[in-house]
């Protein structure tokens, strides 16, 4: 089946916070939104039809996991990413960012040292902070149109209060797949530290031709034994709505640490659409993936090659997995309150401001590619006439 990805969906009108947000968020409705990470595309229609099926039993009382959600879900993670996963290291949370909230008051103390690594996903920030918790940044480093971890201020970053890492893999919003040599210096480093590794692997089916994704907790049993995993089909599927994330921990301690902590704030129990789309989505929406990722390969090729012909003050970070931009818009000799107004009231689009995402993220805008085509050029023309006018 040949799944059309250019078509046009209207999402207005059904509280959808990327488009029927645009107003309150940016105080123009008529700005064009391509900023929060959901895409514009119907999910796999054996999803679609799953769902339906549980509707219209019409009783929706609590629930639990049935055996058949496990097997799909180990079957995709061995087949797709190389990964044999264990069905008892499995737990749940209502979301990704859910669960980091989790780690850290299951796992850390008041006041204590949380390694981040910016420009990075921007929740992590509050994760740490509005728990009382300490950020400790590790930049990544720019080194010729890429991003790179940089393990020598890593190794100044440690002190007694250090408990745990969180890492973006691959990474929002610089794209990077991380390579096995990177992952193995820092596993080296956590393990030789003690510190418990978080790895938000939201993206990992996300990848475009040429890189992999390595799951963290796959480069050894040892790490393994450090590593929490956080996996969804919310960005593989578009089901991000449906609230429901996996979350794997090998290590049976810190596993029954996490658990007491979801089942001590109430957040534990299952969502039984959610369970029934994630079965249904790794059962049969390969061939949907396949299809959507050569068709995020082409969204990908066209915005770089039109950035460089026709906006090449604006500089594209090539992404090596993800549908997200990250664009460097520092030539355009503006500061960040002036690029935050001019791309929404100039260029009246609604991308993602760079400062947010912590050190490094001045002068970059993130941009969400997946929508369909005739959208995607909309919103890039508009931009060029906008720098066109500066």
């Amino acid at each position: 089946m040949k799944y059309d990805f250019d078509k046009i969906i209207d999402r207005r009108n059904t509280s959808c916070a990327k488009w029927d947000a645009v107003e309150p968020l940016y105080g123009d409705k008529e700005v064009l939104p391509m900023w929060v990470a959901d895409m514009d595309f119907k999910a796999p229609p054996p999803v679609i039809e799953a769902l339906k099926k549980q509707a219209d039993h019409g009783i929706f009382g609590y629930t639990f996991k049935p055996l058949s959600y496990y097997e799909p879900l180990l079957r995709w993670l061995e087949r797709r990413q190389g990964w044999k996963v264990e069905k008892e290291w499995l737990t749940y949370s209502p979301g990704v960012v859910t669960a980091l909230n989790v780690c850290v008051l299951a796992l850390t103390q008041p006041g204590d040292k949380i390694i981040l690594q910016p420009p990075v996903y921007y929740p992590f920030f509050r994760v740490v902070l509005n728990n009382g918790r300490q950020v400790v940044n590790n930049p990544l480093k720019f080194e010729n149109g890429r991003y790179l971890m940089d393990f020598d201020d890593l190794d100044k970053r440690i002190s007694s209060r250090t408990r745990l890492m969180i890492i973006s893999s691959p990474h929002n919003p610089v794209g990077r797949a991380w390579e096995q040599e990177e992952l193995v210096r820092l596993g080296q480093f956590c393990l030789k530290n003690d510190i418990v590794l978080i790895s938000d692997e939201i993206h990992s089916d996300l990848i475009y031709p040429g890189h992999k994704h390595i799951p963290t907790a796959s480069i050894s049993e040892e790490l393994s034994l450090k590593t929490i995993t956080c996996v969804a089909p919310s960005k593989t599927f578009n089901l991000a709505g449906l609230k429901t994330s996996v979350i794997i921990i090998p290590d049976p301690k810190l596993r029954q640490r996490f658990n007491i902590m979801l089942g001590n704030i109430g957040i534990g129990m299952d969502n039984s659409f959610g369970l029934v789309a994630l079965e249904s989505a790794y059962q049969y929406g390969e061939e949907w993936l396949d299809q959507l990722l050569e068709y995020l390969r082409q969204n990908m090729e066209f915005s770089i090659s039109y950035f460089e012909e026709k906006i090449p003050q604006i500089k594209v970070i090539r992404p090596e997995a993800t549908y997200l931009l990250w664009l460097d818009c520092r030539k355009l000799g503006l500061n960040n309150e002036e690029l935050k107004k001019f791309m929404i009231k100039k260029a009246k689009v609604g991308l993602d401001d760079g400062p947010p995402f912590g050190p490094g993220g001045e002068g970059f805008q993130r941009m969400n590619i997946a929508c369909p085509r005739a959208v995607l050029e909309q919103g890039l023309k508009r931009i060029e006439s906008a720098v066109r006018a500066l």
